[in-house]
């Protein structure tokens, strides 16, 4: 019987999340403009000329969750859509594109962070448009597991993120912070041992996929 009711849970869990997914905003807002863009991902280095979306209508009581599936394992991060919204509405169309999928994280340096999310996998490539960094005081570079944007400087932020091995309180201000793990830090603890202190992976770490959930 428990079983059974455990089951049934689940399955209710599962409904409930599809239907929020359907009836969010944000998630419709995206959709629609990923079909007036009609991108086609056949083409040659599609990743890299993408139109930026529009800063996307999030619904208050919703939490948005980034869930990327790597060679080391899952990482799932709660997006920070209310003090980072250009941001997050860039992360949420870049995945649902699929944009990330087969990405690698080109740069894992021991003890500071692992950065990834490069459509040319090498430092250099952006995803056609760039904009800039949202700031928030209240949301510093001050612990473990956070997801931050990389950029070139103001006005560049693209599609390439780091994820933090420690506090890093010389990057704020500089590198909009628009994201937290939620787990598994088991996972980001092998980027870590997977890192060198020039920044050169001792394996290739991959993003198998990632998608987007709300909750």
């Amino acid at each position: 019987m428990n079983m059974l009711r455990n089951s049934l849970l689940s399955v209710s869990a599962a409904l409930l999340l599809s239907a929020c997914w359907f009836q969010d905003p944000a998630i419709k807002q995206v959709e629609q403009f990923i079909t007036e863009q009609k991108v086609d991902k056949q083409t040659e280095g599609w990743r890299t000329k993408l139109t930026m979306p529009p800063k996307l209508t999030f619904a208050e009581d919703a939490t948005y969750y980034w869930v990327l599936q790597t060679t080391l394992g899952e990482m799932k991060f709660e997006l920070f859509h209310k003090t980072a919204p250009m941001h997050a509405s860039s992360t949420i169309y870049l995945t649902t594109l699929g944009f990330y999928d087969s990405l690698i994280f080109h740069r894992v340096i021991n003890d500071f962070m692992a950065q990834g999310g490069d459509p040319l996998g090498n430092g250099r490539g952006f995803p056609g448009y760039r904009y800039a960094g949202e700031f928030e005081p209240l949301v510093p570079h001050d612990q473990k597991g956070l997801l931050s944007m990389a950029n070139a400087g103001p006005n560049t932020d693209g599609s390439q993120f780091f994820i933090t091995f420690r506090a890093t309180p010389h990057l704020n201000g500089r590198h909009t912070v628009f994201g937290k793990l939620v787990s598994d830090e088991k996972t980001l603890d092998l980027f870590n041992e997977n890192g060198s202190r020039s920044g050169q992976p001792k394996q290739k770490l991959e993003i198998l996929s990632a998608k987007i959930l709300v909750e």
